[in-house]
């Protein structure tokens, strides 16, 4: 059934209510039209809750907005939903074309810093993030008295002489939910095996992120990516205000899984919803992402803790081979993953 303004209904009850599923929640595709942002698709997906979130197939599929009630659930950055076609692969030219947003995809074959390998140069965290996606389905139907809505496309990572490796992504809700699954689907359509390196990087903002706010994560250990990164590790479940010259720190977390293999990392923050609070959460496998980034970053405009599990960690492919991590794709082979991330209305 779907739950909403307080109460259950069936289908039936509903549409006796409503001419169309517009009126309470549903899918909706546009183009953007404006700057560097023209020609970009855009996907906007409502609830009815006050769950609302946007989809750009245009940029592999990630999420830029989002937001409950009107309260920002994500951190945006000022270079907003540019096209694709701005994109800078070499160095840290990736970071022209962030717009931050609830989901950034970092990979498919390559995550972390800059790096030159077998003199092939790779940028900053790969570039699935900057391919538009192909085959795009935006839609919703009814599911016996759970009407359930969907935003899915192909994303396909190619070269000559190179990897050929696709992202299936499929985005769910349903009317009533305040909450969104990612399904994605990694298989190598080439002929030889190929690096598999994949990042969630999901990037929660004010008012989340605030003086009283604090992450709960179950983490048994933390440690810094450098040096820089180490001030960071006794701090790490809280905030300050914005600090001018704030140097981001990057910590792994070692997570406990619970009982279903699943780790749940929340930002709550106890003074927002009058007082009763709000959160966001991030629900995903430990067996499918055995690593989790966590990015504190409490600058002036770079206000932001990401939320990261991953396969790999954010020093780049060729340290991940030289431990021994690298994700390896066969001919073929594919990979699923399950990412969840959603609204906790009182803490």
């Amino acid at each position: 059934m779907v739950e909403l303004f307080g109460r259950r209904y069936t289908r039936a009850d509903l549409e006796a209510r409503i001419g169309d599923i517009s009126q309470v929640g549903g899918v909706r595709r546009s183009v953007l039209a404006d700057g560097i942002e023209t020609g970009v698709e855009s996907v906007d997906v409502r609830t009815g809750t006050g769950f609302e979130f946007t989809v750009l197939p245009s940029r592999g599929m990630d999420i830029s907005r989002a937001s409950f009630n009107g309260v920002p659930l994500c951190w945006r950055s000022g270079v907003g939903d540019v096209g694709p076609q701005f994109y800078e692969a070499d160095g840290l030219g990736w970071l022209q074309s962030f717009f931050g947003g609830l989901l950034t995809t970092c990979g498919l074959t390559y995550v972390g810093a800059p790096t030159t390998e077998n003199g092939r140069s790779f940028g900053l965290h790969g570039r699935v993030s900057n391919i538009p996606a192909r085959a795009v389905w935006c839609d919703g139907e009814w599911q016996g008295d759970e009407f359930r809505m969907w935003v899915q496309g192909r994303v396909r990572e190619a070269r000559v002489f190179g990897e050929d490796v696709q992202l299936i992504r499929r985005i769910e809700t349903s009317i009533g939910e305040s909450r969104l699954v990612i399904r994605d689907v990694v298989e190598n359509l080439g002929h030889a095996p190929a690096d598999h390196m994949l990042l969630y990087h999901i990037n929660i903002g004010h008012p989340f992120v605030a003086e009283a706010s604090r992450v709960e994560a179950p983490s048994s250990g933390v440690f810094p990516r450098d040096a820089a990164s180490g001030a960071g590790i006794g701090e790490w479940s809280r905030f300050t205000a914005p600090q001018r010259g704030f140097r981001e720190q990057v910590l792994y977390h070692s997570m406990i899984p619970a009982a279903d293999g699943t780790v749940t990392v929340r930002v709550v923050n106890p003074e927002l919803n009058g007082g009763a609070g709000l959160g966001v959460y991030v629900r995903y496998s430990a067996a499918t992402l055995p690593e989790f980034v966590q990015w504190r970053m409490l600058g002036e405009g770079l206000y932001v803790v990401g939320l990261e599990p991953a396969n790999c960690r954010v020093e780049g492919r060729d340290r991940e081979r030289e431990r021994g991590t690298l994700k390896r794709l066969a001919p073929g082979e594919r990979r699923e993953y399950v990412v969840e991330i959603g609204v906790i209305e009182r803490i």
